[in-house]
């Protein structure tokens, strides 16, 4: 049984945060999608293509992640891959009441779709693409926190 999952979000920008999560997650499925969301309900500093090649250069080791920018319904681009489950990354306890009731409401809509869940390595419980985002626009260092293609892509941008 070939198992893929997708890790959906906007990743704008991806962090060192999601990376962790990533390479955990690829270590359990056969394949991962990132799904880099293009229809955000916040205006994104990065273009989704933007997005999608920075997430392509820091996932280029893993074999089995793939990285797609989609639109709409999360579980109906986890139906388009096949997937069977999904996976989000857990900060501190208010992310997971967001994220169960997300997790549970698309499982009501595809009762075949699972998420799991990856609590944040220590070093990466504070992290958010925001906080890299506002340092970045103040011209500080946000190299401890995103690889070194994304910090030369929000030096450009501010």
């Amino acid at each position: 049984m070939n198992k893929t999952a997708i890790y959906p979000g906007s990743f704008d920008p991806i962090t060192k945060g999601h990376l962790d999560v990533i390479r955990r997650a690829s270590s359990l499925v056969d394949e991962l999608v990132i799904g880099v969301l293009a229809n955000s309900a916040k205006p994104p500093l990065f273009s989704t293509e933007e997005r999608v090649a920075l997430i392509k250069e820091a996932v280029k080791d893993m074999e089995n992640v793939k990285v797609e920018s989609f639109s709409g319904l999360t579980v109906d681009f986890a139906r388009m891959k096949n997937a069977k489950f999904l996976v989000r990354g857990l900060r501190a306890v208010t992310d997971f009441e967001y994220e169960l009731q997300i997790a549970q409401t698309n499982h009501k809509i595809n009762g075949e779709l699972d998420t799991i869940f990856f609590t944040t390595s220590v070093e990466y419980s504070y992290l958010s693409s925001s906080i890299v985002k506002e340092i970045a626009s103040y011209k500080g260092d946000v190299s401890p926190f995103v690889t070194e293609n994304v910090k030369n892509a929000l030096e450009k941008k501010f």
